[in-house]
């Protein structure tokens, strides 16, 4: 098979585009595969998207190059059909409808596979007739506004499958939108197997890590720690990550004494060596759309404690077996659990080594193995039976969508 990512950049460092590029490798191992990025901004990617993977962008973001499309008159134009629900809005114009219409209209691509809900509709809308056509959501269906939600529904019938990263939130998405003839599956990010040792079990460290933002919560897991070190004052707990929230979290930890025993370390790459020098790994959102940070701690052979959040959480954890689940918001749970696992060390230990072989399941040749299955189905069947029912059950429906699209387009400043 030939496949395609189409991402909104290929070249940064945020957790779609880690995600994308630890499934294109692997996939790559037998198939042709490129990732299609809207935007350039480096010269290089910062991640590896691998030997087998073709990397090409469609607009040009890099100021010292010849080629910058950033001063393009088009560029300066509103895009008409990446939609104005989608977060990254303000990036889009007429210059990326255009870029993006025109590769999706040749691409000799079996399938090609949107990673964020803008470029779903790009492919749901654009795509020429012949490529099997998948949005991934990265997010969940609960933390998208009503407006998108709305473009979804009116969008997504177009597509052959939809893919969440929690069986969660594939059920919201069966349930809520209730897409006819789309394929709804919940398949996992991958995290690859790290480069370095396990954990050991006895550095006496609580490990963290990701954006330090609200819903990170990581205020509950500093109060919580300043319950674990009035009893156990030999462990520390050690943060990574950047992000808004970091001045507010440092006058806690200084407001409640905490200076010799939480560190606010900065962002780490690669963070799998910070993992394995820790013991326990601690995750405290409200929400998750999904949980790399757990995933990858375990990976290094930590147990977790983590706050049972919708979506992903408790699809990861096996309560009791290699980790612990916790309320979400409860600090006296955080702390209890946190010191059941400092206070056994047989437990700890054994915890850590179930984590180990459980996460197992998340490295990118199983992951890829299924992606391989849906992808293989979605292409087989593109001429046949997918089309028929799709046709049975939506009749002349699309054009209600192009009134509907044309309706959202209005919402831009009457621009249909």
């Amino acid at each position: 098979m030939h496949i395609a990512f189409l991402i909104n950049s290929g070249y940064g460092m945020g957790g779609t585009i880690r995600t994308t590029y630890n499934l294109a490798r692997t996939l790559a191992e037998h198939h042709e595969v490129e990732v299609v990025s809207v935007f350039r901004y480096r010269d290089r990617p910062f991640f590896d998207p691998g030997p087998g993977v073709r990397l090409r962008s469609l607009v040009d973001m890099r100021r010292h190059r010849p080629g910058y499309e950033g001063d393009d008159p088009e560029h300066a134009l509103p895009a008409r059909v990446f939609p104005p629900s989608d977060g990254r809005y303000p990036q889009y114009s007429e210059l990326t409808d255009r870029r993006i219409g025109a590769y999706l209209a040749q691409t000799e691509a079996d399938v090609v596979i949107g990673t964020r809900p803008g470029l779903n509709a790009h492919i749901a809308r654009q795509a020429r007739r012949g490529p099997a056509r998948l949005g991934q959501e990265h997010l969940t269906l609960a933390t998208h506004s009503a407006r998108l939600k709305l473009m979804l529904r009116d969008t997504y019938p177009r597509l052959d499958a939809v893919t969440t990263v929690t069986e969660a939130d594939a059920r919201d998405y069966r349930r809520i939108l209730r897409l006819p003839g789309v394929r709804v599956e919940a398949l996992p990010n991958s995290v690859p197997k790290p480069d370095v040792s396990p954990a050991d079990g006895t550095g006496k460290w609580v490990v963290a890590a990701g954006r330090l933002a609200p819903a990170k919560r990581y205020d509950v897991l500093i109060r919580a720690f300043g319950e674990v070190v009035a009893e156990r004052p030999d462990w520390g707990l050690r943060i990574y990550g950047s992000g808004r929230e970091r001045d507010k979290l440092r006058s806690l930890i200084d407001e409640l004494g905490l200076y010799n025993h939480v560190f606010l370390m900065g962002p780490a790459h690669p963070i799998e060596a910070e993992w394995a020098k820790g013991a326990i790994g601690a995750v405290t959102s409200s929400l998750e759309s999904f949980g790399m940070t757990i995933v990858e701690a375990m990976r290094c052979g930590l147990p977790v404690v983590a706050t049972d959040c919708p979506h992903g959480p408790g699809e990861i954890i096996r309560h009791g077996a290699d980790g612990l689940l916790v309320p979400t918001g409860d600090v006296t749970a955080v702390s209890g659990a946190l010191l059941r696992l400092m206070n056994d060390d047989a437990l700890r230990h054994r915890m850590g080594r179930d984590a180990l072989a459980s996460s197992a399941r998340f490295d990118p040749a199983h992951v890829a193995a299924r992606y391989e299955v849906l992808l293989t189905q979605l292409v087989n069947r593109r001429g046949g039976t997918l089309h028929r029912a799709r046709g049975a059950l939506l009749g002349g429906a699309y054009a209600a969508k192009d009134a509907l699209m044309g309706r959202e387009f209005a919402l831009q400043g009457g621009r249909a």
